[in-house]
């Protein structure tokens, strides 16, 4: 995939990139595996903000994907390859023997014409799903379940992979992308390969604007609000004030953990921020 610059004839465009589309073959989603998809702008049921900075944004349509990957035994042949405005990596309509159609995160090295299919007999090529027991020992795995049967929750991201680093008793050693070695379930799906379009995080915006787009408000410093608004607001001028970083409801920003006493604490083997 090609990252494509522009010439500066605005300020915006002099460090704006984008992706190429020549990976992609189809413009319009499948009709039967989209949703609308409506915007909450933060709000929760009561009509409160409970996430800050979220608004606007441009309209898109939800398309369906099929993160359970529990149709087992079924040949499908990859239809095309899209876009999902939803999501940073690209997606594949799947045209099943039965004739069922879904979609799927488009691994790495998968294409129009290719052959998937789920369950213990498949074979270890990019895009096929297994459990982890049937998974071989070194294998890079993405769109992971952290509980049997509850659908993919990791390693969904464009350009992501973990490891299955061993293998003992009911669990298996999975490596994540961010360092942190855990414990998964073997009776949890995962899917061979990597994620595809790894080029997504050499992308410049460029300009406010495109944030603005993608339904991202702006976000105000707290050193420049008033007392009332914001632990670090109030003094003349650009003070610190000697005051250690806080959010505006007092809780330490930096270096603060906020984990509380989750039951996954004990399937941690190694954090991601360990030396």
């Amino acid at each position: 995939m090609s990252i494509k610059q522009f010439k500066p004839y605005t300020p915006g465009r002099r460090q704006m990139t984008i992706q190429g589309r020549e990976d992609i073959t189809a413009d319009k989603p499948e009709r039967s595996l989209t949703a609308p998809l409506r915007k909450s702008g933060g709000r929760n049921n009561t009509g409160r903000i409970t996430m800050r900075h979220i608004g606007g944004g441009h309209r898109r349509t939800y398309r369906i994907i099929d993160f359970r990957r529990d149709k087992l035994g079924v040949p499908g042949k990859v239809a095309t390859v899209e876009y999902d405005p939803n999501r940073n990596a690209r997606i594949a309509l799947v045209h099943y023997a039965d004739g069922e159609k879904r979609y799927i995160l488009l691994p790495k090295g998968l294409k129009v014409g290719d052959t998937i299919v789920s369950g213990p007999e498949a074979d270890i090529t990019p895009g096929n799903a297994l459990k982890l027991k049937d998974i071989p020992v070194g294998t890079v795995i993405h769109n992971l379940e952290l509980e049997p049967g509850r659908g993919a929750k990791l390693v969904r991201s464009a350009g992501t992979s973990a490891q299955l680093m061993a293998k003992e008793g009911k669990y298996a050693y999975i490596r994540m992308p961010s360092g942190e070695l855990r414990l998964i379930l073997q009776e949890c799906m995962a899917t061979i390969g990597q994620v595809g379009n790894e080029d997504y995080e050499n992308i410049s915006l460029g300009k406010a604007g495109k944030t603005r787009y993608n339904g991202r408000r702006p976000k105000v410093r707290g050193m420049v609000m008033n007392p009332v608004d914001h632990p670090m607001g109030g003094g003349e001028g650009r003070s610190k004030g000697n005051k250690h970083p806080l959010s505006p409801w007092g809780t330490p920003a930096k270096g603060y953990r906020t984990r509380k006493n989750k039951p996954s604490d004990r399937l941690i083997v190694r954090r991601r921020y360990d030396k």
